[in-house]
């Protein structure tokens, strides 16, 4: 089948000109009948790479996405575009799943998203075997992985669906995959022959900022109304009591926060999300529970008040900011504790012990890449086996590069004092002991007799911390699972015995002025005729999407708004142009923007 049928679906249903990287290949492949399996990461514009082939192909093109959640906005966006879409889950009544069903039975659905759990069912499976099928794709589907973050047993069962329609192309999508997990989704789809896409990681958009832990609401306060006063965006924390008592302090600040974690009443958590993506400025504050395959694509910040579990689900979070493809901003604030409370989580879940060594192993990692010196982008991208030649400049290490020092003495002082103190102890009573303090557990082990006692007076008991937490993410000291007990490495012998020398961060200071702006300034670089033009357009989509009961963004994407505001065009020839308006949406919305404009 001919490509360009596609292109023309491309143009003239969701109005984009040309295809971006490698979707014009894939859809290729699925059209033509092969499974395909496709990283692209966040914004890279994966929902078309099977929405195209389904409408293309003869028969029902079938998504199965554990997030029933968003269905409806997924679904309303492309009946927006003229596509045939439907969805079936839980929250619909009878009489309504009956509708859709007798729709699919005769054959006036292009796209159905559905949940694994339901597409599963007996009953599911025997209304779609007497049914012409286009394709199946599986979104999300890092979630088959059992080492991954986002893990979902019924992702394992789809094997099924190979073994059952052998000759129906699949397509796997994720946005993030280490390589145990691609080939962990490959042979429980049963994907062995399909076509592998693997896109670049790197999101340029995005700048990554990470700080030392003070006090971190004060920080986060000061990081939203420096830079992002008014905008949308997301804030993460490890616990359900921290999740509220952040979104009632923000609140108290004037901030909109909205609390999300799985502890909620699920009319909250809805009303919740629903108010996240239906109005501008809003600030939702979640555990991870709350936010895959969020499809709000104009998120201007993701915050981090504590350390994700790993650099996947550091990756996957933060990648919800600047969807829409313009600038957008990842901080995070940690401290050791939450190295040691991440580590306790580990060792008293109910994992195996290799299940236990991975999360350990990923945790070093994140920890690692949070004490770099060198370009993040950089780290991040090798860690998923990407090289970038040059450092992205859109990094606060890249930006305001660390000043170092020569730690190679006070590395040593704290290695001795982890082994002189029977590598028992945290981190607090390490440097108790160097500071020469008698705490009464101090007196109570005898540990003022040591000859460690007291030799580190000359650096503060945060520069310590700051030395301690360097020397466990470069692998010199370990952190005991259980406790948070410090314990030496092999790595740490050379150190110790004056072989070889360290160069440490200098601790980070509060700083009066923000990181340093990239080269990418303004999310939009309209200038001021045109922001007005912009503004407009925005509160007009605002009504638009009241009248249609969705959120902003299924009317039109801010992108789409902004090349409005740009071009300003005079008539529908040149609106059709714009990028994200196709003739459907020309035929709803061409004369009533061309009005408003002019």
């Amino acid at each position: 089948m001919d490509i360009n049928t596609a292109k023309s679906v491309l143009q003239n249903t969701f109005g984009y000109a040309d295809f971006r990287h490698q979707q014009a290949k894939i859809i290729s492949e699925l059209i033509n009948g092969a499974d395909v399996f496709t990283l692209m990461p966040t914004g890279g514009g994966k929902s078309l790479c099977y929405q195209i082939p389904a409408i293309v192909r003869d028969g029902l093109g079938i998504v199965v996405s554990p997030l029933i959640a968003l269905m409806k906005d997924q679904v309303d966006a492309l009946k927006l575009q003229g596509v045939k879409a439907e969805f079936l889950n839980s929250s619909q009544d009878r009489e309504e799943q009956n509708r859709v069903e007798q729709l699919i039975r005769s054959g006036n659905v292009d796209l159905l998203y559905v949940a694994p759990e339901r597409l599963l069912s007996d009953y599911f499976l025997n209304l779609i075997d007497n049914i012409t099928i286009a394709l199946f794709a599986f979104d999300e589907a890092h979630c088959v992985s059992q080492w991954g973050h986002d893990f979902r047993p019924e992702y394992q069962q789809l094997s099924i669906i190979s073994q059952r329609y052998p000759d129906t192309p699949k397509i796997a999508l994720t946005a993030t995959a280490d390589m145990k997990t691609r080939d962990e989704i490959v042979e429980v789809l049963h994907l062995t022959a399909a076509k592998i896409f693997v896109h670049s990681f790197d999101r340029p958009n995005l700048q990554y900022r990470i700080s030392e832990q003070k006090n971190s609401k004060e920080q986060l306060l000061k990081f939203i109304n420096t830079e992002h006063n008014n905008d949308a965006g997301i804030v993460y924390c490890l616990s359900r009591k921290s999740v509220e008592a952040t979104a009632q302090w923000l609140s108290e600040q004037g901030k909109v926060a909205l609390p999300y974690h799985a502890g909620l009443a699920n009319n909250i958590k809805d009303n919740n999300q629903q108010r996240f993506l239906r109005e501008d400025g809003i600030i939702i504050v979640a555990t991870i529970a709350f936010g895959m395959g969020i499809d709000k694509p104009d998120v201007r910040f993701v915050a981090h008040l504590n350390l994700p579990k790993s650099i996947e689900a550091y990756y996957q979070e933060t990648g919800r900011a600047g969807r829409d493809g313009m600038p957008a901003n990842t901080w995070l604030a940690y401290g050791m504790q939450d190295v040691i409370k991440l580590k306790q989580m580990t060792s008293q879940s109910n994992g195996n012990e290799q299940f236990k060594f991975i999360t350990q192993r990923k945790i070093d990692a994140l920890l690692g890449y949070c004490e770099v010196c060198s370009c993040r982008r950089q780290v991040l991208l090798n860690y998923f086996g990407e090289t970038l030649a040059e450092p992205c400049g859109n990094c606060d290490n890249c930006l305001d590069p660390p000043i170092t020092w020569d730690g190679t003495a006070a590395a040593r002082k704290a290695l001795s004092t982890v082994y002189r103190t029977g590598q028992r102890f945290g981190v607090g009573h390490q440097i108790d002991v160097l500071l020469g303090k008698q705490t009464p557990k101090i007196i109570q082990v005898n540990h003022q007799q040591l000859s460690t006692y007291g030799i580190g007076k000359e650096h503060k008991a945060e520069e310590w911390q700051t030395v301690f937490r360097q020397l466990i993410s470069m692998g010199y000291l370990a952190v005991e699972m259980d406790y948070g007990a410090l314990k030496l490495t092999e790595k740490s012998r050379p150190l110790l015995k004056g072989e070889i020398t360290i160069q440490l961060k200098v601790k980070e200071y509060s700083k009066a002025k923000p990181a340093r702006k990239s080269k990418q300034t303004s999310a939009s670089n309209l200038s001021a005729q045109e922001e007005v033009i912009f503004e407009k357009l925005k509160q007009q989509r605002a009504l638009w999407a009241k009248e249609r009961n969705v959120p902003s963004f299924v009317i039109f994407h801010d992108a789409t708004l902004m090349d409005i505001a740009r071009v300003n065009p005079k008539n529908a020839a040149q609106l059709l142009n714009v990028n994200g308006i196709g003739q459907t949406k020309l035929e709803l919305y061409g004369e009533k923007i061309i009005a408003l404009l002019h």
